[in-house]
């Protein structure tokens, strides 16, 4: 009985492990969120041209200039909205041009002109990871893009690669609904990683005690 009994024990303790190390990531992510909320909740700054660099992620910016009706419309979905675009468009701070995410727009509103207008801005420097091997080719031709991904977007709109998201706007569009960046859209889901890893080793000892008590020897009388 040595041998599933040594099973068994390295089986729990490995799943116990990962447990364990899952625990571990949750408290490094909650410090990270924690430090990406308190940096996005900071007091914003006016946007100079040495922060446009990654190191500056989430930072809170403050800078006005003029959005043009150049823009790109990512597919998206949301709950209680439903399917639509957010609208990415072409953002002349002055010296540069850039990106600006300005929000969610519905799919009626995909083909709606938009005139190019003087805006007042509070946003937050992001650079997003969305692009995978498995992202769709943007349709060009009908303007429809199913990802942020800023060179190849910035590219089309002759801007440079830097995106800025918007959390406050003067004059604001009321057709278009902002989508700031918030840390509820960030993935944390290593406790219910734990608790599952956990529940696996205690499904596993339960198994191996049941295994060795079918195994042991029947007494004859």
């Amino acid at each position: 009985m040595i041998i599933p009994i040594i099973f068994g024990l390295c089986g729990a303790l490995i799943l116990i492990s990962l447990g364990y190390w899952q625990v571990q990531r949750l408290n490094w992510k909650q410090n990270i969120l924690t430090e990406i909320n308190l940096s996005l909740n900071s007091e914003p700054v006016e946007l100079r041209e040495e922060l446009l660099k990654k190191s500056n992620q989430y930072l809170p910016i403050k800078v006005s200039g003029e959005v043009s009706g150049q823009e790109v419309h990512v597919l998206m979905s949301l709950k209680k909205r439903g399917a639509g675009y957010r609208l990415i468009s072409a953002f002349d701070i002055g010296k540069r041009k850039v990106l600006l995410d300005q929000g969610f727009i519905s799919l009626e509103e995909k083909d709606t002109p938009r005139v190019t207008k003087n805006i007042d801005l509070i946003g937050n420097l992001y650079w997003p990871n969305e692009i995978d091997r498995f992202t769709p080719t943007p349709d060009r031709n009908k303007n429809i893009w199913f990802a942020r991904d800023i060179n190849e977007i910035a590219a089309e709109l002759k801007t440079e690669p830097f995106l800025i998201v918007a959390r406050n706007i003067s004059p604001e569009d009321p057709n278009v609904m902002m989508l700031p960046v918030s840390v509820d859209r960030i993935p944390n889901n290593h406790l219910q990683y734990a608790i599952t890893w956990f529940l696996l080793a205690f499904v596993w000892l339960g198994m191996t005690l049941y295994f060795l008590w079918r195994m042991k020897p029947i007494k004859h009388c």
